[in-house]
């Protein structure tokens, strides 16, 4: 329905309760390609079962530039017991979107939030500049793989602003990465301003292995107590305005974008679904006026 009724009425207000009704976590895995984010997802999935909590799955994969075609390829790699009905994996094309994530995926995201316990989405393999994780994630996890680079390296990538906890993977292949987290948390001294700011903690895992795998779940649930304390709610506002910001700057542009930003209020909170269709249809109206 996501996909095929986009623009309707009817969708929209199915997100927009959504939305205001969530009732689990949203993990986001993000890292250049190859870095293991599937393998990682794979063991995620199934410590969260061991525990007895449902697990949604969003696996965004990259698309051809020339075709438009996607392999939709994440979800082979991931074990699921096909009978089991706590867990669900949909896979979604990135299409022409360079931020990591689909069109339709902030809504599948909301719309999985709402009803399991723990959904995880796995971007796109990223460079320098994609960041639409943010936009939808409670907690990002940035996966570094040994050999990425230096401190330097990190420091460029605007990508070290994001996250909240950073998985440095292949943890087995020792020495390598262990400097490489050295790297990463040189970079990471960088980006926090505040002594209050939460720091990103730095942990080595090893997905195929299972080491390091206690180390994540615990860095994960420090920060999720993190935001308890105070700051989910301000960062899902924040989340819900930055949707309807780029699905206008998406649609009509940045002079779209500025001509009903003073409207995008408490109802990006509430209705931000909504919102969307409400200001798009406003500006269609003005441009057939023009």
């Amino acid at each position: 329905m996501i996909e095929t009724a986009d623009g309707s009425e009817a969708l929209a207000r199915l997100l927009d309760r959504a939305a205001a009704e969530p009732k689990g976590d949203v993990l986001g895995l993000t890292g250049p390609p190859g870095v293991g984010k599937s393998t990682l997802t794979n063991a995620l999935i199934r410590r969260a079962r061991e525990a007895g909590r449902t697990v949604g799955v969003i696996a965004i994969d990259p698309s051809s530039r020339f075709t438009g075609g996607a392999l939709l390829g994440d979800r082979t790699r991931l074990r699921t017991d096909p009978d089991d009905q706590g867990v669900f994996v949909r896979s979604m094309a990135a299409r022409d979107r360079l931020g990591g994530l689909s069109d339709h995926a902030i809504a599948a995201i909301v719309l999985m939030r709402a009803l399991f316990d723990l959904t995880i989405v796995e971007s796109v393999g990223i460079g320098q500049s994609e960041g639409d994780i943010a936009f939808v994630a409670d907690t990002v996890v940035l996966c570094i793989q040994p050999g990425s680079g230096d401190s330097l390296q990190f420091m460029k990538a605007g990508v070290m602003e994001l996250p909240d906890v950073v998985a440095v993977t292949k943890a087995d292949m020792g020495e390598p990465a262990r400097r490489a987290r050295a790297d990463v948390e040189g970079a990471l001294t960088l980006t926090s301003m505040a002594a209050e700011q939460w720091r990103a903690p730095v942990v080595l895992i090893s997905a195929a292995t299972g080491d390091g795998l206690d180390a994540l779940g615990e860095a994960v649930a420090a920060h999720g107590a993190h935001l308890s304390a105070g700051g989910r709610s301000t960062r899902r506002a924040a989340q819900a305005r930055a949707w309807i910001e780029d699905a206008i700057r998406v649609r009509f542009g940045t002079t779209g974008l500025a001509a009903v930003a003073p409207q995008i209020g408490a109802q990006a909170e509430t209705q931000p679904f909504s919102a969307i269709l409400a200001f798009g249809a406003t500006l269609k109206s003005r441009l057939a006026g023009a």
